[in-house]
């Protein structure tokens, strides 16, 4: 018969498992994240986005007027500080594996929204992580297994 402390432990483990596997599994690939920020007259915001070679990128920006400067893995799209007015929507994807950076200064009289959808390529020291996770419900496991065995006759 297992002991409870045995039966807890394992239950832990399995749970601490099971989060670092679906976390391992749901970290592969692309993630997509949904963007939507507002910024006041004055403001300024920066962005890196790190994704590989074909990660489609999309950016829609609407202010009365702003400045943007953007360099693209590859060079293309390379757009230098440029002011802008309205609405702007740019599309790109990147040509090589790299960082995206965007920088963006609000100019104009009233609030700026940014609207984007970007697919980057997680931290490799994520999975790490993941597998320290794991690490740690296996040896988790592998403690409360200790409660089970007997004690030697003297103990």
């Amino acid at each position: 018969m297992l002991a409870t402390r045995t039966i807890i432990g394992f239950v832990v483990g399995s749970i601490i498992i099971g989060i670092g596997v679906y976390s391992l599994v749901t970290g592969l690939g692309f993630q997509t994240i949904e963007v939507d920020e507002t910024f006041e007259t004055g403001e300024s915001t920066s962005y890196q986005i790190s994704a590989n070679k074909g990660a489609q990128q999309e950016m829609k920006i609407m202010a009365e007027k702003f400045d943007l400067k953007l360099s693209s893995p590859g060079g293309d799209p390379e757009i230098p500080m440029t002011s802008f007015a309205k609405e702007e929507t740019f599309r790109w994807a990147h040509l090589e594996d790299g960082v995206t950076r965007i920088q963006i200064h609000n100019t104009g009289s009233s609030e700026m929204q940014i609207l984007a959808t970007l697919n980057i390529t997680p931290d490799p020291i994520l999975f790490t992580y993941h597998l320290i996770v794991i690490i740690s419900g296996i040896v988790i496991i592998g403690f409360s297994m200790g409660f089970t065995l007997r004690k030697p006759k003297g103990f």
